[in-house]
């Protein structure tokens, strides 16, 4: 993954609330299957088969974020389970069929869980962060983000 889609991810991170995290958590899990997708495509089995493994990582923080007390947790553990081994063939087939159909399902669910996040109003997860603020500025053909420091952030001694 590319360190800028990396400070994107971290960034959200900081901002984000208990529904904005798991859709964050399944843009993670489509980024390291387009680099698979893109690996594969070049011909690095290597570079594949790590993108693949870290896709399934991410798919072990959204089995581990579960709350059992409800039964859709189990439904939805079953479907994370299921993809996991599609990707899990996709790498011992060294094809792209395994890839594809685990990403079909998580995009099903990816919207719901989309759609279940705008109506989330928690605060954010993440305390004493930095602010940022995007569109005071505008580059030729970006939006701008800046970061207001905060000198007291984190442990004070």
């Amino acid at each position: 993954m590319e360190n800028s889609l990396k400070q994107e991810f971290t960034r959200r991170l900081s901002q984000c609330n208990n529904g904005e995290m798991i859709v964050i958590m399944y843009d993670i899990v489509f980024a390291y299957m387009e680099e698979a997708r893109k690996a594969h495509e070049g011909g690095c089995y290597e570079d594949y088969k790590t993108a693949i493994r870290k896709s399934q990582g991410a798919i072990d923080t959204l089995i581990g974020a579960l709350n059992f007390k409800f039964d859709i947790a189990k439904d939805l553990h079953k479907l994370y389970v299921y993809t996991k081994n599609c990707l899990a063939k996709a790498i011992y087939q060294n094809r792209l069929d395994g890839l594809e159909e685990a990403e079909k399902i998580l995009k099903r669910l990816y919207a719901s869980f989309y759609e279940a996040a705008k109506t989330d109003t928690s605060g954010p997860l993440m305390r004493n962060t930095q602010q940022v603020y995007a569109g005071m500025t505008y580059g030729r053909t970006t939006l701008n983000e800046n970061c207001l420091e905060d000198y007291h952030r984190g442990f004070l001694v």
